[in-house]
């Protein structure tokens, strides 16, 4: 269950009396912005779900060539921001120019294919045109799959190639690493497309009906974060590639509604404590014509969780992870015989997580993160798996590794920690860091700063632990290194800084603007910026723990008045929510409406130590709920907050939270809002289920404390619920149920359904309709059409 974050895509409200007039608007198209709005405007939803986006000219999916003279980015169109084209820029002088124009290459684009339409739904891929891209390893080619079709621009000259016109659906398209070939999945198969000659190769004939190749599963897309299911080695002779067995999956039916009908859908959908696929490994040997089978172990029902090559193409790299989660294991792997040995072993009593900080190196070792101190750490490993020396340490978590420079042995990496230098005479444990200017001193981990991130630099040839910031503090900041470790993309906001990229060198120094989109008179925001809410953060402590919040109020606020509160929350395992970065246009809308906006990232949420994200282990919806009552009643102790006329509104594991806290009598919730809400956790998949929660046979407790169905008579206030009514993640028998439990009770609730759509709602006119309803349902429960004195007894 990937996080589907509160932006601009999540709620809806429901149809009502009151609402009628609104959603017969909400289906004409959404209108056109307003001409040239004057500084301190009020900002719409019509406005927020028009042409040009809010948010600026913001580069997504930014990457710098191998050779670090060119930067590629995807950017969306201004007369439809749903559709992006594909950039560039020169490192240097120059300015950027468009390197593939969406709609002239396919100017009516079709319907993608199921599998294609999937696919992009488990990346959380909601535009069209260009929506990926890749560089060869030489950067002399930039292929783009673009509507089902492959396109590939040469670097020198710019020329765009048309590589297929078929029926079929390419997915998942890469140039090899030597830019000799490119490759795709077509009808369950892979295909090798020789540049030089323009041949096409069928390297798997087997792929139909249940049996697929090269392709990532679903649960692999869903839960482990791989969306590939092929891997070149870098020399170009072999591809390791696995195949896929659904068939010992079960069909679970499904009804795929749609505006123009329906259709059933024989889904194969791996519940918690069911079978899953059976995933197998291959490389295929170019030079030889022949592939072998990977030893992955004796126990066919494990997870391919990630596959490397190392630099030289002679090893590959495999994380095994058992189906319980708690033991992962890296396997050394023969190419051209498929043994494997067992090199490295994670353990835990909960879960290992799964990261992408693995880097093979060219002398042979390699770098890998894990939580065995109780905190993620980077560890330099010899090629036998023999730990070398911690890269890494300290009481606070590494977000990721972000690059390598190998030449220095300098290792670059996220997180959210600060340093205080230690005072002239003070003696004991310290670390040794390097602050701006190369000046070294002594100095003490500060603490977690949860709220904001930045780039450090850290060393892989020293025990001694020398973190330097490259980056300021004080926002958020997210990095992609080049290759040789060099240079980097770096992308910023905070509370005052639209999101802008920019290319930096590996000190920090910015080389070029990729998209400064600064906040000037020409922005499309500005006429708005005046009328933001003030941005205030906070901590409360539970069982030990610090958990961070923010608070947004209404322009004018007076604290003398009392408010009502809206409690946005997802509260599962994820990145968090909470951060001083740029707040979104929708959260403005709830300002607009006279609402306090409130926020709180509950234990498991958060990319903290292992102690925090493990609360939930086995209990889900219950340290959770427990943190969100702690804070509804801190909101209670603010006399400028009227404590009758508290909601909250979640999507998916946010939905799910919205639901038991309305449930819950000491939250006291007027109304709430659960969207495309997990009601029974035995619904939903294997990988993410039984990772927090076991199988329901060995969590009965656990999975039935989580049953909303049984809480439904204890709702404090009025309910929104809503679905897309052709979610493959969150079936929609996880809302139905609620729906059938609540009429057979008698207890009154609010609905809205939306045909077509599957687990997040798409494109402007929709969300236009949900933000107009759904900001009047607030309206009508605590809003301004909701005296508190009635709020009593509505049920």
């Amino acid at each position: 269950m990937r996080n589907i974050l509160l932006a601009s895509t999540l709620f809806v409200a429901a149809m009502s009396p009151f609402s009628a007039a609104l959603a017969q608007d909400a289906a004409m198209p959404a209108p056109a912005a307003a001409a040239a709005p004057t500084p301190g405007a009020l900002l719409t939803p019509e406005r927020v779900f028009a042409n040009p986006s809010l948010a600026g000219p913001v580069a997504r999916g930014v990457s710098l060539s191998p050779d670090g003279e060119l930067v590629a980015f995807l950017r969306s169109r201004e007369d439809d921001v749903d559709v992006q084209d594909l950039w560039a820029a020169p490192t240097g002088e120059g300015e950027p120019f468009k390197l593939i124009d969406a709609r002239a290459l396919v100017p009516d684009a079709g319907e993608l294919s199921e599998a294609e339409k999937a696919r992009r739904e488990r990346m959380r891929i909601s535009a069209r045109g260009v929506v990926e891209y890749s560089w060869d390893e030489q950067g002399r080619y930039i292929l783009a799959p673009l509507e089902g079709d492959i396109f590939l621009a040469e670097r020198e000259g710019g020329n765009v190639r048309r590589l297929t016109e078929t029926e079929a659906d390419e997915i998942d398209a890469k140039v090899s690493p030597e830019g000799n070939f490119v490759s795709w999945v077509r009808d369950q198969d892979l295909v090798v497309y020789d540049l030089a000659t323009n041949r096409e190769t069928a390297i798997t004939d087997e792929g139909e009906g249940l049996i697929t190749w090269a392709t990532a599963e679903f649960i692999a897309q869903e839960e482990l974060d791989r969306d590939t299911g092929y891997w070149w080695s870098p020399n170009e002779r072999y591809i390791a590639l696995q195949r896929t067995d659904e068939s010992t999956v079960d069909i679970i039916p499904r009804l795929d509604i749609t505006g123009g009908g329906a259709a059933t859908v024989e889904q194969r959908y791996p519940r918690a404590g069911r079978p899953n696929a059976v995933v197998e490994l291959y490389v295929h040997d170019r030079e030889r014509g022949r592939r072998v089978k990977v030893d992955l172990g004796d126990n066919a029902d494990i997870y391919l969780g990630r596959v490397n090559w190392s630099t030289d193409g002679a090893t590959l790299y495999v994380q095994r992870l058992s189906r319980d989660q708690k033991t992962l294991d890296l396997l050394s792997v023969d190419p051209a015989t498929g043994v494997s040995r067992v090199i490295l072993t994670q353990r835990s009593d909960a879960w290992v997580p799964l990261t992408h900080d693995f880097k093979a190196l060219k002398d042979g070792n390699f770098i890998w993160s894990t939580e065995e101190t109780g905190w993620r750490h980077l560890y330099l490993y010899d090629r036998d798996g023999e730990m070398i020396r911690p890269i890494t340490y300290g009481p606070w978590a590494v977000k990721g590794l972000n690059g390598v420079n190998q030449d220095t042995g300098e290792v670059f990496f996220t997180a959210s920690f600060e340093y205080a230098e230690r005072p002239e005479g003070v003696t004991g444990g310290h670390s040794l860091c390097v602050f701006p200017g190369d000046r070294r001193a002594m100095c003490d981990v500060q603490g977690e700063e949860p709220t904001t991130q930045r780039l450090w630099r850290g060393s892989m040839n020293e025990t001694a632990s020398r973190f330097t910031p490259v980056t300021p503090g004080g926002g958020w900041w997210s990095a992609s290194m080049n290759g040789p470790g060099t240079a980097f993309v770096g992308n910023y906001s905070d509370l005052n800084t639209p999101p802008q990229s920019g290319l930096y060198r590996a000190d920090g120094t910015l080389i070029r603007w990729i998209e400064e989109n600064r906040l000037d008179e020409s922005h499309p925001y500005h006429p708005y910026a005046s009328r933001r809410g003030e941005v205030t953060y906070g901590t409360l402590e539970s069982h030990g723990e610090t958990l961070v919040w923010q608070m947004t109020t209404p322009p004018g606020f007076d604290p003398s008045q009392t408010y009502p509160v809206v409690m946005q929350v997802y509260g599962g395992p994820s990145g968090g929510g909470v951060r001083r970065s740029w707040q979104s246009s929708t959260n403005q809308l709830l300002t607009e409406a006279g609402y306090i906006v409130f926020r709180l990232d509950n234990r498991g949420e958060g990319d903290r130590s292992a102690a925090f994200k493990q609360a939930l282990h086995l209990k889900m919806g219950q340290p959770e709920i427990e943190d969100q009552v702690l804070g509804a009643n801190y909101l209670r102790t603010l006399p400028f907050v009227d404590d009758s006329r508290i909601a909250m509104m979640g999507w998916s594991y946010g939905g799910f939270m919205s639901l038991m806290a309305i449930t819950e009598p000491d939250m006291g919730l007027a109304s709430a809002i659960s969207g495309a809400p997990p009601t029974e956790w035995g619904l939903y998949d294997t990988a993410y289920t039984e990772r927090y929660m076991s199988t329901p046979e060995a969590n009965r407790e656990g999975y039935a404390a989580s049953d909303v169905i049984p809480r439904l008579p204890n709702m404090t206030g009025r309910l929104l619920l809503m679905h897309g009514m052709a979610d493959d993640n969150v079936i929609f028998e996880n809302t139905t149920r609620v729906l059938n439990a609540l009429q057979e009770g008698s207890i009154p609730f609010e609905t809205m359904l939306y045909p077509g759509q599957r687990h997040g709602i798409r494109g402007n006119p929709r969300q236009l309709h949900q933000w107009r309803t759904y900001l009047d349902f607030l309206d009508r429960t605590i809003g301004s059409r909701a005296p508190a004195s009635e709020l009593a007894g509505q049920n």
